[in-house]
């Protein structure tokens, strides 16, 4: 049974991750409107609250999440649950994900 709460698709977007002052370069594996999967040779800590930036292709502006928190860590990938995410930045994510979804599914975006 699937205990998702939204709609997650694979995206390998670049990111950036900072935690106070340390910004950790890393790549999107998987992504949601709740939290994403990233993929990092920079070690991040467990339960940290950090910023995400999101660099989508085709486009000037990054999504920033403001606040995310470190959920789980495995090897050089780790998880984060978005915390708090302000609402153009909600429907920047979600029109991201509507693509890939689309692209999923054979369609052209």
């Amino acid at each position: 049974m699937e205990r998702r709460r939204h709609r997650r698709v694979h995206a390998q977007l670049k990111s950036w991750i900072r935690a106070n002052s340390h910004e950790i370069e890393g790549e999107t594996i998987d992504l949601s409107a709740g939290g994403a999967k990233f993929s990092s040779s920079r070690p991040v800590e467990l339960g940290k609250q950090v910023m995400v930036r999101l660099f989508i292709p085709g486009t000037d502006t990054p999504i920033d999440i403001e606040q995310a928190q470190v959920q789980w860590i495995h090897d050089q990938t780790f998880g984060v649950r978005f915390l708090e995410i302000r609402p153009q930045e909600l429907d920047e994510l979600e029109q991201l994900i509507d693509e890939y979804i689309e692209l999923d599914e054979g369609g052209q975006v």
